[in-house]
């Protein structure tokens, strides 16, 4: 009976239907605190004008304009018009660089028209003008939308002079400092304002942001790794193994080859302030520029470490570049001298041993260590298999998060799909994805399987790829609750499978079909958390 009050789908009339709106609304940073609200204000004014009702709001906060990634409000809109998962045909828009001020004009255009092509009635409401298709809105639009294109270059241009001209004067650009030091806020007048934590930034324009020294223990531990860099000639990997198991963490966390030679290039511990090495302009690819163009200020901060230490430093580093100007021959001469020499390669055999290229270089030259190794005719008797597959078994992911998203959405349920971590979500409930590859123990006669948890995974439900036994071909597919993944890895075999709470499938319509049975065991509770759908009946294929 409960069940029968419940409307599953709700038809309205067409004039109804044509007067329901939804809105779109973005603001560009935190500074700006009421733009969200005046544009929400003035779209408000402009649906009671025509009678419209705004049934949904999208919005990004924050967010720059331009380009549509780390948007989910847009991103989220293009999607529903898509998918045809909306229950309006009017979209209103404060202005035509909401969209965003993108650098390539035609991105904006091509935004309005898939939202007209899918029947959509795209209104800017604070324009002048109206979005009617015709040529003169058409040449405005356009003009528009290279005025807002102009606005972001300039602006860039004039925050960027700035940002120089503070680096200049000896004052921090940038974000969190690296180990050992920390940002201090102080005021026009010189005065400290405090230390800023992790994630902290100033409010006012008129402050500024030097570097002082961290805690001692973390300016020990930078010494240290200078000392032991130039003195006692431990390679990067060597310091962080030795730094790990004295439980030295770097703010929390292990370091790590990259971390160690980050430090030990970073001329903030000589007190010199460094900016512009590297850019990034409106968004573009990240390019390393010119040292003539570099802004190097010294005796801008106290510093940790002495010159003559660091210039050691720097001049092992800079005799381990030169190894960048060899030829691939010479670089696979010298990769076979040292395979000769210690019967067998490994990454930190190679980082750890003078006069050769680091592992990065051989990856960088040859695409991957494996491929430097096939040249010298060198095997290992480890098995890296499972590296040089990574790209094939990503791909299998994105094609499955793709068709099970597409089944759950043709069923009318609320689908987004995170592409950066390949998580669906869908009423509250995060479906994530795992590949579990087959291992033949020493002295088995049946494989089994290992699924390795990762660092990102929210609870909800893991639908699981399961390769054949030469992890070539997909066997099957599993479902199993987010919450059987506790450790680093689960191992199981087909004995234990189902045990371990792992449903088998043949096909993946059996998982889109249990999952939308498990979501709608969940009834109308707009409320229900993942774990709600955990306890949901199992179903085996």
């Amino acid at each position: 009976m409960a069940n029968s009050l419940v409307p599953h789908q709700i038809f309205l009339p067409k004039d109804q239907r044509a007067r329901r709106a939804a809105q779109y609304v973005r603001m560009s940073t935190d500074h700006q605190r009421y733009s969200i609200e005046n544009q929400a204000a003035v779209i408000a004014a402009y649906a009671q004008t025509r009678g419209l009702e705004i049934v949904r709001t999208y919005r990004d906060e924050g967010e720059s304009g331009l380009g549509i990634r780390n948007r989910p409000g847009l991103t989220g809109l293009i999607a529903d018009v898509c998918q045809r998962r909306v229950n309006f045909d009017h979209i209103l828009i404060y202005d035509v660089s909401r969209w965003g001020r993108f650098q390539d004009i035609d991105e904006s255009a091509h935004l309005e028209f898939v939202c007209r092509d899918a029947g959509m009635t795209v209104c800017y409401c604070a324009e002048q003008f109206e979005n009617d298709g015709s040529v003169i809105s058409g040449i405005v639009k356009n003009i528009k939308r290279v005025m807002a294109a102009e606005y972001s270059r300039e602006l860039g241009v004039k925050v960027h002079a700035g940002a120089c001209h503070l680096s200049r004067l000896g004052f921090r650009q940038g974000g969190h400092p690296c180990f050992g030091l920390r940002r201090e806020l102080i005021e026009e007048s010189g005065r400290s304002r405090g230390i800023l934590e992790s994630g902290e930034r100033k409010s006012l324009q008129t402050d500024r942001v030097v570097l002082r020294r961290g805690p001692p223990h973390e300016v020990e531990t930078v010494r240290l790794i200078f000392d032991r860099f130039v003195s006692g000639h431990l390679t990067e990997t060597k310091i962080a193994r030795e730094l790990n198991l004295a439980g030295e963490l770097n703010r929390g966390r292990p370091w790590s080859f990259g971390k160690i030679r980050y430090l030990l290039q970073n001329e903030n511990y000589i007190g010199t302030n460094r900016y512009n090495r590297h850019s990034c302009k409106l968004r573009t690819v990240r390019k390393v520029n010119p040292p003539e163009q570099w802004i190097k200020k010294e005796g801008a901060f106290e510093p940790i470490v002495d010159k003559e230490i660091f210039a050691k430093a720097q001049q092992i580093l800079e005799d381990r570049r030169r190894c960048w100007g060899l030829s691939d021959e010479e670089m696979l001469k010298r990769l076979r001298v040292l395979l000769h020499r210690r019967g067998r390669l490994s990454r930190d055999i190679i980082n750890e041993t003078e006069g050769i290229p680091s592992s990065v270089s051989y990856l960088t030259r040859f695409g991957s260590l494996m491929a430097a190794y096939r040249l010298i005719g060198y095997t290992p008797k480890r098995n890296y298999e499972h590296i040089e597959s990574r790209t094939v078994r990503r791909d299998m992911i994105e094609s499955l998060v793709l068709k099970i998203a597409a089944g759950l959405a043709k069923s009318g349920e609320d689908v987004r799909i995170d592409q950066v971590h390949q998580i669906i979500r869908v009423r509250r409930v995060a479906i994530s994805f795992r590949v579990a590859r087959s291992r033949l123990a020493h002295g088995a006669t049946h494989p089994s399987w290992y699924i390795i948890r990762g660092r990102r995974l929210p609870g909800g439900l893991v639908v699981v790829i399961r390769l054949n036994e030469d992890n070539k071909e997909i066997r099957d597919y599993l479902l199993m609750p987010a919450s059987q993944l506790v450790g680093r890895d689960l191992r199981f075999s087909e004995r234990n499978r189902e045990r371990l709470g792992l449903r088998r499938y043949g096909k993946v319509l059996g998982i889109i079909d249990t999952i939308k049975r498990r979501l709608s065991n969940l009834g109308f509770l707009v409320s229900s958390t993942p774990s709600d759908l955990e306890r949901g009946t199992p179903t085996t294929a």
